[in-house]
């Protein structure tokens, strides 16, 4: 008990020496470390509107999103948003309680931020987390209709693009997707390809249509990368080798 209480003062002392953290230290130091990890988690090479960045970082758990400021993650200096997180440590001491504290940082999100960066602290606004709407769904090749309208034209027969597009045009597709057709030797390749970001993977469909040979299918996520010719009438018509 005696060197109990000789070591009380020299803690004490330490910890007003700011050599030992106090527990208020190290929980803001774990919410600075959380809303440092928003930011890598928001990083990346895609173009997002404010709304966009906003909505994904108010889905992380434990993250309200207070404030955003500028339009889009590639315009200016980008995207800028206050967060509030919370951080939870040991007091020092003898006798350790559990301090739990909620901070509000600074993240930029354009791609002229080092990944890693860390949250600066700032002021919380007064009021509520913001509320964002989730982005609309991008339009989806309807796979099954296009699979089971597609004509089967018996071996010796000749394919009619004529009817091919029909065929296309009477799924009523979303006008966003773009649908393009093109026949070689006898065979009608086709690709249908909703908007892409020109960043991500393009959830595109092929087919083909020969004698004796309807197919219908989506190339490998490699293949569907911007720059990669997977999404074209082409390969189709010409599928590029799988990648290994």
């Amino acid at each position: 008990m005696r060197r109990l209480l000789l070591l009380t003062p020299v803690l004490l002392a330490l910890t007003a020496c700011g050599l030992i953290e106090s527990g208020d230290e190290k929980a803001a130091g774990v919410a600075r470390a959380e809303a440092t990890d928003v930011g890598k988690r928001l990083d990346s090479q895609r173009p997002r509107t404010a709304d966009e960045v906003g909505y994904a970082a108010s889905a992380m758990d434990g993250v309200e999103v207070l404030r955003v400021t500028g339009a889009e993650t590639h315009e200016g200096e980008g995207v800028e948003l206050i967060v509030r997180t919370t951080g939870s440590a040991l007091e020092s001491g003898l006798d350790p309680q559990t301090i739990t504290v909620r901070r509000c940082f600074s993240l930029r999100v354009s791609p002229s931020v080092e990944w890693g960066e860390e949250a600066r602290e700032a002021d919380c606004p007064d009021g509520p987390p913001l509320r964002f709407a989730p982005p609309p769904e991008p339009p989806q090749v309807p796979f099954a209709a296009v699979a089971s309208h597609l004509p089967r034209v018996p071996e010796g027969g000749r394919v009619d693009e004529a009817e091919v597009r029909r065929v296309l045009a009477s799924l009523d597709m979303d006008p966003a997707i773009t649908t393009e057709v093109r026949t070689e030797d006898g065979r009608v390749g086709i690709l249908l390809s909703p908007p892409s970001d020109g960043y991500s993977p393009t959830d595109c469909v092929l087919a083909v249509v020969g004698p004796g040979e309807t197919d219908v299918w989506m190339p490998p996520r490699i293949q569907r990368m911007p720059g990669e010719g997977g999404c074209s009438a082409g390969n189709a018509l010409h599928p590029l080798p799988p990648p290994h």
